[in-house]
Order: structure tokens, then C-alpha cells, then sequence
């Protein structure tokens, strides 16, 4: 069973300094057209109605950007197509001050039941040097809002790291957002992509970012704020109340497989991830032409399987279950990586217990440096089969 689906809304009204997703200037127009084109993938995709999932993510780009007719149709092509009313988690991802009143009561009457909210820093000046358009005001309005239309699952995400960002100014930040006592956060170190304005600035020497050490130091921060508020950390960037952890993320840090829609949307099927077209007026004109507007389809044989098993349930706090890998997969995890275990057990950087796998406390700080102990040679397969 495909266990979830991902939908891509790829318009901004603005485009963030740092961001490298799939993103074009909103235009209600592209917008519209966009949104044929995407329901066209769809019923190539998957035929018929009622389908079933686990989780549905409207994400982006800003899918709050979308007019309020043009919400209600989304809406429409969903229900269409899956069994909402079924649906575990059905999740959206907004900007504060997009979300009006009148867009927070209609995805919510269509069962949008958890909202995933930018936000990213808790500083006026910062969020302008960081391209967004809201304010700190707009965050204190929309969650007030959502919390009067009935919305209880609400998640906050944040980026730590940033220019001229100190460890006491990321404190302030989280405080902030903990003072909403919600039951889901979220937050990433600012990673610098190609492609985009701060990469342009970062080349030139213009971007000042915070020591290495700095930033560890934010981390370190962040895991024991949210520890002391009951905030439980489930992923090296995730924190929730018990049972709020996002179902759909679990879905990618588990490995199960799952559709991906839109433009620049990849989606990981038995045997093979695929990837779409992102030049928007290309994913619309291949969409409408045969409803597949794939720009590649990479075959995943068995060791990327294991690799990705690897590299994405370390993620997760409770890491990957040892027996459950040997079910899936046929071949002992601690066989398979004897060496590879017995060099991160001595860098304490991970540990064995209770069948599980996982990174230690140090050990998340060097996540990367992790999990490429996980990649395989085709004789390391060969050795235990």
C-alpha cells in the first residue's frame, strides 16, 4: 500500500533568501492553470475514487498563497481522489498572514486537521533579511485564528544558524514560540543552496554566518529547551507532545513508500523514485498532454534500499528496529555492518539497545559524519547473501 501522498504548491508571493525548493511568483492565472495540471497527474497516477492513505501533505512553495476559489478547488481534486474521512493526518503548510479567516474555516470544513506554519525566527528585522513577508504580529493573529476555528495540531517551524544570529538571540526565539505551548515544532540549521540569494551573497563574502561551534551550541539549546517544556525530540529536527509526532514525516523517516505531485515533486514507489518536471509552464503543458510530467524515474535496486533505511531511520530518536530490517530485507543489520557499528560504538556516536539502533546524544551532532558509514559496497552484500 502507498501509505501517503505528497502535493506541491510551488507559488510564493516572495521568495526567501535561503530557499531552494520548487517555488515561482504567485500568478492567479499559472495558478489556476497549474491546478488542472495537477489533477490531470493525479488521475493518470491513480485511477478511480475513495483511494486510501494514511497521510496527506499539501506543502510548497505556499500553498496558503492560493486565492480562496482556488483553495476550494484543490480541496475538490482531493476529496475526489482519496478517502479524506479516513485519512490519518491531512496536513498543510501555510505562512502566517496568508491565512485568512475565511481560508482557515474552509480547509478545515474539507478535513485539514494539522497546519505546519513558517515562521522560521521570532525578529522583525531578521525575518525581512530572510526574504518573508510576515511579522511576528501575523504569527501571534494566525494561530489565534486557527485556534478559534478548532485547529489544535499546529506546528511551528524555525531555522537556527542564521546571519548574524547569536546563541542568545536563537534562546529568545524559542522561548517565543514555546510560549504557545504547541504541540509540534520544528527546527533546521540554515543550510546554504545553490540557486539561491545567499548563496550569490555567501560567494561574495558578504553573509556572515555563526561559528561552527556557535551553532552546536543552538542545537544544545534547542534539544533542552524543548525537553524542559515536555517537548519529546523524535527526529534530529522534530519535538512533539506524545502523539503529535507528524505521521506523514514518519512515513519518509520509515521508508515507506508514497506519491509526490506538482512540479519538482519526487515520489518513491516499489522499485523506483520518481521525479517530476519543475519549469512550471513544462510540468503544465506534459501534464495536460498525457497527465506525466516526469522529468526522471531512478530504479532503486536493493542496496539504495538499504542505504536509505539506514540513512533516514537514524534520523529518527528510536533509530532503526534491528529485527524488523532483517524481515524487510532478509539479511542481519549487524551482520551487514559489523565493522561499521563496532567504529561508531567506539566514537560514541552510536549505540545498541533494546533492538534498536540509534545515534547517541553526541552522535547527533554528527549525523553526516553517521550516516556515511552507512553506504554499501556491492561486496559488502555479497558477503551475507
Amino acid at each position: 500500500m502507498i501509505s501517503s501522498v505528497y502535493i506541491h504548491i510551488p507559488f510564493c508571493h516572495h521568495i526567501c533568501h535561503y530557499c531552494d525548493f520548487t517555488k515561482f511568483f504567485y500568478n492567479e492565472e499559472m495558478a489556476a492553470n497549474y491546478l488542472t495540471a495537477l489533477e490531470n497527474e493525479m488521475n493518470t497516477a491513480i485511477k478511480g475514487s475513495n483511494n486510501k492513505v494514511k497521510t496527506i501533505f499539501i506543502g510548497g512553495g505556499t500553498p496558503s498563497a492560493l486565492t480562496v476559489d482556488q483553495l476550494d478547488k484543490l480541496m475538490k481534486i482531493i476529496h475526489g481522489k482519496f478517502a479524506v474521512a479516513q485519512c490519518e493526518e491531512f496536513s498543510m503548510e501555510a505562512n502566517p498572514g496568508d491565512l485568512t479567516k475565511e481560508k482557515i474555516d474552509l480547509i478545515k470544513s474539507y478535513g485539514v486537521n494539522r497546519i505546519s506554519l513558517g515562521v522560521q525566527v521570532f525578529d522583525n528585522e531578521m525575518l525581512r533579511e530572510l526574504g518573508r513577508a510576515h511579522q511576528i504580529k501575523d504569527v501571534y493573529e494566525t494561530i489565534n485564528d486557527l485556534k478559534a476555528s478548532g485547529f489544535s495540531n499546529i506546528s511551528i517551524d524555525m531555522i537556527y544558524a542564521l546571519p548574524k544570529q547569536t546563541v542568545s538571540h536563537f534562546a529568545r526565539t524559542l522561548q517565543e514560540a514555546l510560549s504557545f505551548h504547541l504541540p509540534h515544532y520544528s527546527a533546521y540549521a540554515l543550510q546554504i543552496e545553490p540557486k539561491t540569494i545567499f548563496y550569490n551573497r555567501f560567494r561574495k563574502g558578504q553573509l556572515h554566518r555563526p561559528e561552527q561551534e556557535e551553532e552546536v551550541e543552538m542545537y544544545q539549546v534547542l534539544r533542552e529547551q524543548m525537553q524542559s517544556h515536555g517537548v519529546r525530540q523524535y527526529e534530529i529536527s522534530n519535538f512533539a507532545k506524545p502523539g503529535f509526532e507528524s505521521k506523514h514525516n514518519l512515513t519518509y523517516w520509515n521508508n515507506a513508500y508514497y506519491y509526490g505531485f506538482g512540479a519538482g515533486a519526487s515520489g518513491y514507489l516499489p522499485g523506483k523514485r520518481i521525479t517530476n518536471i519543475k519549469p512550471l509552464p513544462a510540468y503544465i503543458k506534459q501534464s495536460n498532454l498525457d497527465g506525466k510530467p516526469v522529468l526522471r524515474v531512478e530504479k532503486i535496486g536493493l542496496k539504495e534500499q538499504i542505504e536509505e533505511e539506514m540513512f533516514l531511520g537514524m534520523r529518527k530518536t528510536k533509530g532503526v528496529d534491528i529485527a524488523n530490517f532483517s524481515t524487510k530485507f532478509g539479511i542481519s543489520l549487524t551482520e551487514l555492518y559489523a565493522d561499521q557499528i563496532d567504529y561508531l560504538q567506539q566514537k560514541n556516536w552510536v549505540e545498541v539497545t533494546d533492538g534498536f539502533i540509534r545515534l547517541t546524544n553526541e552522535g547527533m551532532l554528527f549525523g553526516n559524519d553517521v550516516f556515511v558509514q552507512f553506504l554499501l559496497d556491492t561486496a559488502d552484500l555479497e558477503r551475507v547473501y
